[in-house]
């Protein structure tokens, strides 16, 4: 896809926002505004984001790697907010901010000057966007929250219970909950960009990340819970299936999707038993149902016979979804994924060579540059601050 036409100007450029948050949530959402031109001034207080101090390998004190990944681009200015010099060159930055976003639970803010009226006095038209852990309308509200409670007060914990009958909740090795929460922020703030456009108002927008990971999970896992009266468990059956798991061939594992009931005999036949895969109680959707297991086992049983390359050659050849199991080492190393430059090889002032990945979509109408290197702790104070 090549750029149209145009201006070549990143979609965001003119919109500043000024950022207090800190960790994924928040940061993620940023970024992601960041990517798109949008200029952020992260605003940390003196000892830094504590993502800066996260489990890394030995570097730069301050520039861990997921800090890197979430603040690339944005302008790192540090504030004691209790401090009233500090506190009015952040009122100064309102003034001229578009949206501002923050994470500091609702009376520390409040207590700090910079609640929604008191933001609202010094700039009518912005967006205040708070990310927080639960709504505030709800008995949770108030309370902390990170991405593993998150994970259990949603269900989450009970999903891989479900699948193999280990009966302990286990989180998912993620911060998914994080993550989903700063993805809903982003597009909030860019909705409220536009009803501003649309209408001259700014407003006042809360991101809940209960509510949001819980609107990502029961998307398909409310299941049979749906209905009043429920008509089934909670849960998407497909997902809990302990049988659909990666399969393991001769030489490693791949993962193997026979989405419509019409190709799980199809696969059997093209892994080597055609006899098994004409049998009779295969010719309707119910009889290839009800034999869901069976034939997961069976194309367990063949597909170890072959090497991994061999088996997505065939199933490719027949448009079955298969993919290898790539250990997390490698993902860098995908051929597809250098292919397309997601993975973009950089040089960082304090950290040296560094790996970054571009955002992942395509436009016609502009061209990303490269990212842009993730800030030290008030490398841009002297930008802001009044000699």
């Amino acid at each position: 896809m090549t750029a149209a036409p145009g201006d070549g100007r990143p979609m965001l450029e003119g919109i500043k926002v000024v950022d207090l948050t800190t960790v994924v949530f928040g940061p993620y959402c940023t970024q992601i505004l960041c990517d798109y031109g949008a200029e952020v001034i992260k605003v940390e207080a003196p000892g830094g984001d504590v993502l800066r101090y996260s489990a890394r390998p030995a570097q730069t004190l301050g520039m861990a790697p997921s800090f890197i990944a979430l603040n690339r681009g944005k302008k790192s200015l540090v504030l004691d907010l209790k401090q009233e010099e500090d506190a009015e060159i952040l009122r100064d930055l309102l003034r001229e901010a578009d949206v501002f976003v923050h994470n500091v639970r609702q009376e520390a803010i409040e207590r700090l000057g910079f609640g929604y009226e008191a933001v609202k006095a010094l700039k009518p038209d912005i967006i205040y966007t708070h990310c927080v852990g639960f709504g505030s309308t709800g008995p949770y509200a108030g309370l902390q929250a990170y991405d593993d409670v998150i994970q259990a007060a949603t269900g989450t914990t009970t999903l891989l219970s479900r699948v193999d009958g280990d009966p302990r909740p286990r989180y998912l090795p993620s911060l998914i909950a994080d993550k989903v929460a700063g993805l809903h922020a982003a597009y909030a703030v860019l909705a409220a960009v536009i009803h501003r456009l649309r209408t001259g108002e700014g407003q006042q927008v809360e991101v809940p990340m209960l509510e949001s990971f819980t609107s990502f999970m029961m998307k398909e896992h409310l299941g049979g819970t749906t209905f009043d009266p429920p008509v089934g468990d909670a849960g998407y059956a497909r997902q809990v299936d302990p049988n659909r798991q990666p399969f393991q061939t001769s030489d490693g594992w791949i993962s193997i999707v026979p989405y419509t009931p019409q190709q799980f005999p199809l696969v059997v036949g093209l892994l080597g038993d055609p006899e098994f895969a004409r049998q009779e109680r295969f010719a309707s959707v119910q009889g290839i149902a009800a034999a869901g297991p069976e034939l997961y086992t069976k194309i367990a049983e063949l597909v170890q016979k072959l090497s991994s390359e061999e088996a997505i050659a065939i199933l490719r050849d027949n448009n079955i979804p298969c993919m290898p199991v790539v250990d997390l080492e490698h993902v860098i190393d995908d051929p597809h994924l250098r292919e397309t430059d997601f993975f973009v090889r950089g040089e960082h002032p304090s950290e040296g060579a560094l790996f970054q990945m571009r955002d992942p979509n395509r436009y016609s109408g502009w061209q990303p540059d490269d990212p842009a290197h993730a800030p030290r702790l008030g490398e841009h104070d002297d930008e802001f601050r009044k000699s």
